[in-house]
């Protein structure tokens, strides 16, 4: 059983006005290959613009270490995380990032995204989580 993600109210103005992102990497996930039985390990990161709530992030990391024993693909676990953060969290946008470590020379960065307009100053925030992919939004829309 997974443990409970506490939230508290977001009480930030700038959040409230739409112009705070925030960032939480945590660069110590694991879970285990359904497949192998072997442990993945991962950084996952998530990145919202919150609207009402914020996670708190003690309840937050509980909750992703608690995958430490369970057999998961890297894509299910990913929307998993992600499609959890937006149920509790109903951000104004949302980003899950979860860049797995290679194994057997294969690497895998899984990325999902609200439909939302991303807002003005994410890409500064996503940049650095993403080194291999290193394109925005707008230059894979130009391209």
């Amino acid at each position: 059983m997974l443990p409970d993600i506490e939230t508290f109210p977001c009480s930030v103005p700038a959040a409230r006005a739409g112009t705070g992102i925030v960032r939480i990497v945590f660069p110590e996930f694991t879970c285990v290959c359904p497949r192998t039985g072997y442990p993945d390990f991962a950084t996952i990161s998530l990145v919202y613009l919150p609207d009402k709530a914020c996670v708190e992030l003690k309840s937050w990391k509980l909750y992703l270490n608690s995958f430490r024993m369970l057999g998961t693909f890297h894509e299910a676990v990913t929307a998993h995380l992600f499609n959890t953060a937006v149920d509790l969290l109903s951000p104004r946008w949302a980003l899950v990032i979860g860049d797995f470590l290679p194994r057997g020379n294969v690497d895998t960065t899984v990325v999902f995204e609200t439909a939302t307009e991303r807002p003005h100053g994410a890409d500064l925030l996503i940049g650095p989580l993403l080194p291999r992919c290193g394109h925005t939004r707008d230059e894979i829309d130009r391209s």
